[in-house]
C-alpha cells in the first residue's frame, strides 16, 4: 500500500509551505531572475527547517541521471523516486563492459546476494538524457517529499527537481521514469506525493520499451529481482508509518528531528525504524548494532545477551529495515564522561525485521514435514 498524502503532518506542512508558491505554476514567478550565490546562501539558511518547498536555485551541473548540483548548496542533491544506472568512472570498467557486458555484470555481482550497482551504457544514456532535459534551464525548483526528511545518510538534500518548461513546472524525477531512464525506485519507501505519477510513468515506459525496458540496450538484466526487493522494503516503511499515525512514540531515524525526539523520550518506550548499519560483536562486553541515521551519528542497539542477539536474526539484515521497540536509556562512558543514547534489547520480540524475498526471518521458517514409520 502506498503512503497516503492525507497524512496530517504532510498536509499541514504542505499547506503552510505552498501558501505563496503553486505546485504547477502558469508562468515563472514574478521577478524570477537567476539566483546568484548570495541569494542561494540566503535560501540555505532556511533549508534545515521542515517544509515541502525548498526554493529556487541556479542549476550548475548534471553529475549523472539522478544527481545534480545547484548554486549555493554544499552538497549535491539525491533525487527522490529514481535510481539511474551508473556512469563509467574508470577506463577499466568501460573496457570490460565493451568486451563482454554479460561477464562484466556477472563479475560485479559475484559474492553479493543482492543486485549491485554498476556502470552501464544505459547509465551514460541517462546522464545524456538529463542534459537534454535541462538544456536551456538555468533555474530549478526543489521540493521535498516529507517535510521531516531533509538530508539522507550521506548528508545530501533529498529532493524532487522541477524545471520550468513549456509554460509549467515539470517534475524531472517523474519524467526520467517516463523516459525509461530509471525504474520507480522504492527501496527507501514509496513517494508520498507522486506515487501514482511514478507508477503511471513506469507503466508507459515499459509499454513503449524505453531505456531500461528495451531488451536491445545494455542495462541491468535483473530488474525483476530488484523491484520485489524494493517493494518489500517500501511496504515495511509504509506499515511503520501506518502504525505511527498520530503517535509520538514512533520515530523514523532518518527524520531531521529524530535525535531530539529520542532525547525527549529518555526513560520511555519508543519504536524506532531504520536500516541496520555496522554490527559490533562484543567478545567480553555487549554487542552493538548501529541503526543508520547519519554518517558518524548512528543510533546503537545494545545486546548484553548473545543468545538474544542471535535469536533476533538482525546480523543477517545488514542494510535492511528493522523496527525496534524499547526504552531509551543513557549510557555514560566512565573513562571520558561522554554520554550516548541507546536502547537495550533483552528480548527477541523487541526486534521486527522487514520481510524480504529470499531472506527468512526468525519464526518464519516452514514447519518440518511430518514423518511416520509407515511412510518410511
Amino acid at each position: 500500500m502506498p503512503r497516503t498524502l492525507t497524512r496530517s503532518l504532510v498536509a499541514a506542512a504542505a499547506v503552510a509551505s505552498l501558501a505563496g508558491l503553486s505546485l504547477v505554476a502558469c508562468g515563472p514567478p514574478e521577478g524570477a531572475a537567476r539566483y546568484g550565490r548570495k541569494q542561494a546562501q540566503t535560501t540555505l539558511s532556511k533549508l534545515e527547517a521542515p517544509g515541502v518547498v525548498i526554493g529556487e536555485f541556479g542549476l550548475t551541473k548534471i553529475i549523472d541521471g539522478d544527481t545534480v548540483g545547484v548554486d549555493g548548496l554544499d552538497s549535491s542533491l539525491r533525487l527522490l523516486g529514481i535510481d539511474t544506472e551508473e556512469t563509467y568512472k574508470n577506463q577499466a570498467d568501460r573496457l570490460a563492459s565493451d568486451a563482454d557486458f554479460v561477464k562484466y555484470l556477472a563479475d560485479k555481482r559475484a559474492g553479493h546476494s543482492r543486485p549491485v550497482k554498476a556502470a552501464t551504457p544505459l547509465g551514460e544514456d541517462a546522464k545524456t538524457w538529463a542534459k537534454h532535459f535541462f538544456a536551456g534551464v538555468d533555474k530549478v525548483r526543489l521540493e521535498r517529499d516529507n517535510p521531516r526528511q531533509i538530508r539522507g545518510r550521506y548528508n545530501r538534500y533529498l529532493a524532487y527537481v522541477f524545471a520550468f518548461k513549456h509554460g509549467q513546472w515539470v517534475n524531472y524525477n517523474v519524467e526520467a521514469v517516463r523516459a525509461g531512464m530509471s525504474p520507480y525506485f522504492t527501496k527507501y519507501g514509496y513517494s508520498r506525493r507522486f506515487h501514482q505519477e511514478f507508477v503511471d510513468a513506469e507503466r508507459e515506459a515499459k509499454a513503449a520499451h524505453l531505456g531500461i525496458w528495451d531488451p536491445t540496450k545494455l542495462h541491468y538484466p535483473d530488474y525483476a529481482e530488484r523491484k520485489p526487493w524494493w517493494t518489500a522494503r517500501a511496504e515495511f516503511v509504509a506499515e511503520f508509518e501506518r502504525q505511527a499515525e498520530g503517535r509520538d512514540d514512533y520515530i523514523d531515524l532518518t527524520d531531521f528531528d529524530s535525535l531530539r525526539r529520542i532525547e525527549a523520550a529518555v526513560g520511555k518506550e519508543v519504536t524506532v525504524m531504520s536500516t541496520v548499519g555496522e554490527v559490533r560483536l562484543g567478545d567480553r562486553g555487549p554487542t552493538k548494532v548501529m541503526l543508520s541515521r547519519r554518517m558518524f551519528g548512528d543510533f546503537p542497539l545494545v545486546f548484553f545477551d548473545k543468545d538474544v542477539f542471535a535469536s533476533t536474526g538482525i546480523a543477517r539484515w545488514k542494510g535492511e529495515f528493522v523496527m525496534v521497540r524499547g526504552v531509551v536509556a543513557v549510557y555514560e562512558n566512565k573513562h571520558n564522561g561522554k554520554k550516548q543514547l541507546q536502547i537495550i534489547v533483552d528480548r527477541p520480540g523487541q526486534v521486527t525485521l522487514s520481510p524480504l524475498p529470499g531472506l527468512v526471518r526468525p519464526g518464519d521458517e516452514p514447519a518440518p514435514e511430518s514423518t511416520s514409520t509407515a511412510a518410511q
